[in-house]
């Protein structure tokens, strides 16, 4: 999917807009038994009830494609014939209706996660009509539709316990002792079936929401999908980072990881400008451009694409902004120097006397405690 799909799917989750008809939730504790279930109408709920269980599921499509938003993709044999895909098919088709397929499906759920605190399992079902999009791409023709587009979404929130606590009520003027409550949080993790790719419904793919960039929950995407998830973005930078490093070995010097980090920056900024819709990725090929561009021995190259191929897969490739730090970042055992990417070249490194030295250009502007000194 893209941004944009996933964005014109984010649009929805409004009373005004979206055609969820009720939603079914399991309260779970820590031991992974059903407190409680509920089939709920929004239709009877509260607007501010139904506005914050909408809420809820419009962050299941949140983050950033490649690092929160993951495809799953099934075989041709899971569409075929699997349990696991027939299962969803089947929350789809009944709507959430059938029980026993409800049942089921939280029994999964349960059996699969290993969540150290009591979470809530919220499912919906929405039948979207697609309407046709304008000739120059601009706009949608809100009166035409070009197909029905109708999917499940399942979040995954964790249910936190309040402390008792000194509170303020409005009817007696008064302060009172607050009891033990359980508020729902922001989803943990969740996925969207069937995935919404070029506007119309893709029963191969699933798309599954994580919130951390460092644990993906593979044993729910096991259960559910039964499938490998794809690796963590806070994985996939340090692996990238650690056979970089090992593959260029006496090649990787300053001026390599910089080329390398100003070069998956002006990709991304370049993607930006020219406003794709396809999510951008890196290949390995453009690694090794940009490697052997940077005078790197072509023995070390080839070790970098060994070591990607076994760690990554041949055929991966990655989303760039995975793999860079939030700023260009030099580190010592003693000392951390953290600049914005684009003024990576005030930093230099240098030989003088035998010793190594990282050197830092200042101009103008220097303070030491607070205090503004000169250099002379």
């Amino acid at each position: 999917m893209t941004e944009k799909e996933v964005s014109e799917l984010r649009r929805r989750f409004r009373g005004d807009r979206s055609n969820i008809t009720h939603i079914r939730g399991c309260f779970v504790n820590e031991k992974g038994e059903i407190v409680t279930q509920f089939n709920q109408s929004l239709a009877l709920m509260q607007q501010e009830e139904s506005d914050k269980f909408l809420a809820l599921l419009k962050r299941t499509l949140s983050g950033s494609l490649g690092k929160n938003l993951l495809d799953i993709s099934f075989s041709t044999q899971q569409v075929a014939d699997s349990p696991e895909h027939r299962l969803l098919m089947d929350l789809r088709h009944c709507a959430l209706k059938d029980e026993a397929v409800v049942q089921t499906f939280f029994q999964q759920v349960i059996g699969a996660l290993t969540l150290e605190e009591n979470y809530l399992i919220l499912l919906a079902q929405d039948t979207y009509d697609v309407p046709h999009r304008s000739q120059d791409g601009m706009g949608d023709l809100e009166d035409s539709s070009a197909q029905v587009f109708s999917y499940i979404l399942c979040s995954i929130c964790p249910v936190k316990q309040t402390k008792p606590a000194l509170s303020y009520s409005l009817n007696d003027n008064a302060f009172h002792n607050q009891d033990v409550n359980f508020v729902v949080a922001a989803p943990e993790l969740g996925f969207l079936f069937p995935a919404f790719d070029q506007r119309t419904a893709n029963i191969y793919n699933a798309l599954y929401y994580s919130r951390s960039a460092t644990d993906s929950h593979p044993e729910f995407v096991n259960a559910i999908f039964h499938q490998d998830p794809p690796m963590p973005a806070q994985e996939q930078k340090e692996t990238f980072q650690f056979i970089l490093g090992e593959a260029l070995d006496q090649d990787c010097s300053f001026e390599v990881v910089q080329t390398v980090d100003q070069q998956l920056r002006e990709m991304i900024q370049e993607h930006k400008d020219a406003k794709e819709e396809e999510p951008l990725v890196l290949s390995k090929q453009a690694v090794k451009g940009v490697l052997t561009a940077c005078g790197v021995q072509p023995e070390r190259v080839q070790a970098f694409e060994e070591r990607y191929d076994s760690t990554f897969g041949a055929q991966v490739d990655l989303p760039p902004k995975n793999l860079l730090e939030p700023k260009f970042e030099v580190q010592t055992p003693d000392v951390t120097i953290r600049v914005k990417p684009e003024c990576s070249d005030l930093i230099q490194t240098r030989v003088i006397d035998g010793r190594k030295y990282i050197l830092i250009r200042a101009d103008a502007g220097v303070q030491v405690n607070g205090v503004d000194i000169h250099i002379s």
